[in-house]
């Protein structure tokens, strides 16, 4: 399901191929599309100043949203399980692999993702692909 979001002679996704999957997943399971007209300062945020950072801001909160089953504000490690079930990934089965997802990226240590910590997590991460 995700390696044809994968580029050419990457090992992994980046953020715009995550965005791009996460795109697709979003119509998959919620039927909607984000519109493709240019936005008035032409980077599609609509924040004027064309460099495109209130879009990627906007994308990551969504894509959070997907995991955040609960509306909390944070990932658990069940409802990171709940949505790598959803995709059919093996690495969801296991709880313990999942709460190590989860302290892998959780800063605070509080056993929680938050939206901070997702979006460093997104902003510096590559998948790999196996």
């Amino acid at each position: 399901m995700v390696q044809p979001y994968v580029q050419p002679g990457n090992h992994g996704l980046r953020y715009q191929d995550f965005e791009a999957l996460h795109r697709s997943l979003d119509n998959v399971f919620f039927g909607t599309l984000k519109s493709d007209a240019p936005a008035v300062d032409g980077d599609g945020d609509g924040d004027g100043d064309g460099d495109g950072d209130g879009d990627d801001e906007s994308d990551l909160s969504e894509a959070f949203k997907v995991f955040d089953e609960d509306g909390d504000g944070y990932i658990s490690a069940r409802e990171l399980q709940i949505v790598l079930a959803k995709l059919g990934l093996q690495e969801g089965r296991e709880i313990g692999s999942v709460e190590m997802m989860i302290s892998s990226v959780d800063q605070n240590q509080d056993g929680l993702v938050d939206f901070f910590e997702f979006k460093d997590m997104m902003r510096s991460v590559s998948l790999p692909m196996y």
